[in-house]
């Protein structure tokens, strides 16, 4: 397997069960993935090397900016500093369970507990590297599909109440956040979506709004990519309401833009756009939610406004097809996973509706 830094042959001594003739295949295909530059030593490569590897060699090709820097913050933060040492050869589930409990008691910030979704998503990125890492060979099998995700509680899922709604629309009158709230209350629309539609998206005569892009903020850049899924393109039913705020936004958008003189926004000026016309930050946006939050002593997320607008369309009794379609899921089953525990049980009503249908059957008899 080469020389080394002394110009010595190196040899690698590889174990293996079976017939001569097996060993004999088994050599064969080794000194080929050697031959071919894959020969790497698995029993030398540690998890934390594999997954530098995986992160520069395929995830940078294979993902989009914001995914990786995702990735790589969570390998940084959370996998490496606890099992980065073990070699990946050696990797059990109960590694991974280990690692998993460790994060619910001090992962966090501080020492804190990390959050339950926030472990979700180290298993994912893990799950996702060892499954590459069993289909190069570097391991026999994935250990990440043994071993289940701390279930996230119905609680971290944040809901505002119709109250709490009021207070704060009252709260953000005449800012520039209260136009932002009122859509992602009224459509759902995650915040990328919202801060990446143009005017030329809003058709007010048949209050309509397309979604067809949307901005992602990675450090130092801001970039219009395609939605999350490709069920992300679509249209959007908003309410006379939300449409009549739209309509006061764009009038004061063009107030501000006449009197710094650079005329009215054209159709392809951000709805939600700074006041030279470019796009707004994402991530200071967020920041700026979050300090109103503070201020009116309310716990929600931008993102708990597209969490709230399905709550209300689910107590509403709308079908979990629709909902998933107006927000964009990539199915209705995501829809289901996500706010199961909001559709209330309707075991009552089958029984009536059965009920009815017997009592037309003996009704006939």
């Amino acid at each position: 397997v080469g020389v080394d830094g002394k110009g010595q042959r190196k040899t690698r001594y590889a174990s293996f069960k079976g017939t001569k003739r097996e060993a004999e295949l088994e050599l064969a295909r080794l000194v080929a993935l050697n031959a071919a530059g894959e020969g790497v030593d698995p029993s030398k490569a540690t998890v934390a090397e594999f997954v530098g590897r995986w992160e520069r060699d395929w995830a940078t090709a294979n993902v989009g900016p914001k995914t990786l820097e995702r990735y790589r913050q969570l390998l940084r933060l959370y996998v490496s500093p606890h099992i980065g040492a073990v070699r990946i050869h050696k990797l059990r589930a109960v590694h991974l369970n280990e690692l998993y409990s460790t994060l619910l008691r001090s992962g966090g910030r501080n020492g804190q507990p990390l959050s339950a979704r926030s472990v979700g998503h180290v298993h994912r990125v893990l799950h996702r590297a060892l499954g590459h890492a069993a289909t190069w060979a570097v391991v026999s099998q994935n250990v990440a599909s043994l071993v289940a995700p701390p279930p996230v509680p119905d609680n971290e899922i944040e809901i505002l109440t119709e109250e709490q709604i009021g207070t704060i629309l009252r709260h953000l009158e005449g800012r520039t956040l209260r136009p932002i709230v009122s859509f992602l209350l009224g459509t759902g629309a995650r915040r990328g979506e919202a801060l990446a539609l143009r005017w030329g998206d809003v058709d007010f005569q048949k209050n309509v709004i397309r979604i067809e892009r949307a901005l992602e903020q990675t450090k130092g850049s801001i970039r219009v990519k395609s939605p999350k899924t490709k069920n992300g393109r679509r249209s959007v039913t908003i309410s006379p309401w939300l449409t009549a705020e739209l309509r006061s936004h764009r009038a004061r958008q063009d107030e501000r833009r006449l009197s710094f003189g650079i005329g009215r926004a054209p159709d392809d000026t951000p709805v939600f756009a700074k006041w030279n016309g470019e796009f707004r930050s994402p991530s200071r946006m967020s920041q700026d939610f979050a300090a109103a939050m503070d201020t009116l002593k309310i716990d929600c997320t931008l993102h708990g406004l597209r969490h709230t607008h399905v709550s209300q369309l689910i107590a509403a009794g709308l079908d979990v097809l629709t909902i998933s379609r107006r927000i964009g899921h990539a199915s209705p089953a995501i829809t289901l996973n996500v706010y199961s525990h909001m559709f209330s049980n309707t075991d009552t009503r089958a029984a009536e509706i059965m009920e009815a249908t017997f009592t037309k059957v003996r009704s006939t008899e």
